[in-house]
């Protein structure tokens, strides 16, 4: 796990210089070694955590034995080994970034194609002065680029590209993000909050030469869905195991010290139990708590930790830590990001990287199972009387007080086409499309955009295939996947993801929904596996999430946010958003009407955003 940076340039509008900071803003992400390559037409910057192979000999960046490409990499390929027998050349390292990039001296960029792992890679071609980007199947590891008429810079992070000295004072506020912030808290790709700047997509690989850019496509979600369903439990089930074994067993391979992140619910705990099924000796787990949430796993990662056998950590967290991690969130992930549940995992990570160098995390579970409540919402909204009346029982819930008032969101969806979108933003008490509209200045006005349906050619979706393939595409690589990236690098921890592994998503896509959702029990198959190492009993109870309890810490320690960010000074100051509209929700919110407090986390977000970065972008409101 590294970070990496470089550019492409034939006006030099880019230098060694812009190359140097580039590599220093991002140094938490490798601080065992710096390295660089330039020649004034390429260059390239890496950051080195050492996880395999922890000579100098595997620093980065890497040369070709035949001296013709140079490579640096984020991320890690587990089956380098078995490339590598493949691949039969001599190797003078034990690292799988040798093998990587001659695998792609011998077979070219369809080598791409071997690969199982979360990687950015970046190959620059000496002889055609060309440089070719690839990103992982699932977008788990990052990658950011400008592209213009005569030059191409790309970084791990957002924060790396502001600072070369060509784009200093031409970036702009995306009025798009900006929309599609308000509505489901985060920014999706290919936008980010700068208009000059974009996100790379998962799946795809660049080719940038003297002609421009080409974007290359080598695997989609969608090719992935086959006519028939997987239907029988005990083949699935044996299959399910298999590979989730097959997926620990490949991400426990490392040469330093590593861990799991253990919540106590079905993913994180599935995942351990695997790892320490495959393991000699006790593996480590990590878990946090909060003294003032109203519902607590850590008693529950304890029981599962206790009977795997595991080496268990756990950390108290207090108002105060989360006080100072709040006030970060901003820098951290470069751009407006509202998932608060980004707090505990910044401080599990801290917590973790005191004893491992790495860990494996649960993430993906929800999507592919189907473990989201949303699902069911997804299936009851296809009901053909809800269907028909949804306005007037959207109209009467909003009637009935601060749950079902909630609720009426749900109902109130523009149309079929943006259904999933409005879904998930309500069952995340997010801003409506409508309420953005009228908090937006006109100015900003713009309504958000977010891809809903994707051609599935094999066989028609359910309605609730169709909410988790939205997911699948959107929630879970623009948000959950950023929020594990920047806050376990930020503590120079890798953390890897098995249930990513594409060999289960491409499974799980053709699970039949009933072994998804069976009964009214959510990820079934999922759970039945885990049950083969850790009694159902453990987990018998409600699902919690990974959250603070924020809406009561916003009325009390977390005020001074509210007070700082939103009042109206700095409201004005942007233009963005109406203060008007924003010191009534604010009323609102203090009055009782307690859902609305991720409304106003998002706008704290934002504004604290704008704050600290207005000297990175042209066209705010002075006021």
């Amino acid at each position: 796990m590294c970070g990496l940076a470089g550019f492409l340039t034939f006006s030099q509008q880019f230098s060694k210089d812009d190359l140097r900071k580039m590599s220093g803003c991002i140094a938490h992400r490798g601080p065992d070694s710096e390295g660089f390559f330039y020649n004034t037409t390429c260059g390239l910057g890496h950051r080195r955590l050492s996880i395999l192979d922890l000579s100098e000999a595997a620093n980065q960046p890497f040369f070709s034995a035949n001296g013709r490409y140079v490579m640096v990499y984020n991320g890690e390929v587990y089956n380098y080994q078995e490339i590598a027998a493949k691949l039969n050349v001599p190797l003078k390292t034990t690292s799988d970034t040798e093998v990587i990039l001659e695998a792609f001296a011998k077979w070219g960029p369809q080598f791409v194609h071997e690969l199982n792992g979360m990687f950015a890679i970046a190959i620059y071609d000496q002889e055609k002065d060309e440089l070719f980007l690839f990103r992982d199947r699932m977008g788990i590891k990052p990658v950011f680029f400008y592209q213009d008429r005569t030059g191409f810079a790309f970084a791990s992070e957002l924060k790396a590209l502001t600072k070369i000295k060509y784009l200093q004072g031409r970036l702009s506020l995306n009025k798009e993000a900006i929309s599609q912030f308000l509505y489901v808290g985060y920014i999706a790709r290919p936008n980010t909050i700068y208009n000059e700047i974009r996100k790379m997509d998962s799946g795809c690989y660049l080719v940038v030469n003297k002609q421009g850019m080409r974007s290359e496509v080598y695997w989609r979600l969608e090719d992935q869905v086959k006519p028939e369903l997987i239907t029988d439990f005990k083949t699935a089930k044996e299959q399910l195991k298999d590979l989730v074994l097959s997926s620990v067993k490949y991400r426990m391979i490392s040469d330093v010290p590593f861990g799991t992140f253990l919540s106590g619910g079905i993913d994180s705990s599935v995942v351990t139990a695997a790892a320490q099924f495959n393991s000699a000796k006790p593996v480590k787990t990590f878990t946090i708590d909060f003294k003032e949430a109203k519902h607590s796993e850590a008693r529950h990662a304890r029981e599962v930790a206790r009977y795997l056998g595991t080496e268990h950590y756990e950390f108290m967290v207090t108002q105060k830590e989360v006080v100072e991690w709040a006030g970060q969130i901003p820098d951290i992930y470069d751009e407006p990001y509202s998932d608060s549940s980004a707090i505990p995992t910044l401080l599990v990570s801290e917590m973790a990287r005191r004893h491992v160098t790495m860990t494996l995390s649960g993430d993906g579970g929800d999507e592919s199972f189907m473990g989201y409540s949303m699902y069911t919402w997804a299936d009851r909204l296809e009901n053909p009387f809800l269907k028909t009346f949804r306005r007037p029982i959207g109209t009467l819930l909003a009637k009935l007080g601060n749950r079902y008032e909630r609720a009426s969101f749900l109902f109130n969806y523009p149309d079929e086409s943006k259904k999933r979108s409005n879904t998930f933003s309500q069952e995340q008490y997010m801003f409506t499309e409508a309420e953005i509209a009228h908090l937006l200045t006109p100015d900003f006005r713009q309504a958000p955009s977010i891809r809903e349906l994707w051609d599935v050619k094999a066989r028609k979706l359910s309605v609730m295939e169709q909410q988790a393939f939205f997911d699948l595409k959107q929630y879970l690589q623009d948000d959950l996947l950023v929020k594990i990236d920047r806050a376990s690098m930020r503590h120079s921890l890798e953390t890897r993801v098995p249930l990513l592994d594409y060999r289960i998503v491409s499974f799980a896509l053709n699970l039949s929904p009933e072994l998804k959702r069976h009964k009214g029990v959510s990820k079934y198959l999922l759970k039945e596996v885990l049950y083969d190492f850790v009694p159902q009993e453990y987990f018998n109870r409600p699902k919690w999430g990974f959250n603070i309890p924020l809406a009561n810490w916003l009325k009390t320690d977390l005020r001074f946010l509210i007070e700082e960010n939103l009042n109206e000074k700095v409201v004005k100051r942007f233009g963005i958003v109406k203060y008007e509209v924003v010191a009534e929700l604010q009323k609102q919110f203090f009055g009782g009407r307690d859902f609305l407090f991720n409304r106003i986390w998002l706008l704290i977000i934002l504004h604290k955003w704008l704050l600290q970065n207005e000297g990175n972008f042209s066209g705010s409101n002075p006021g």
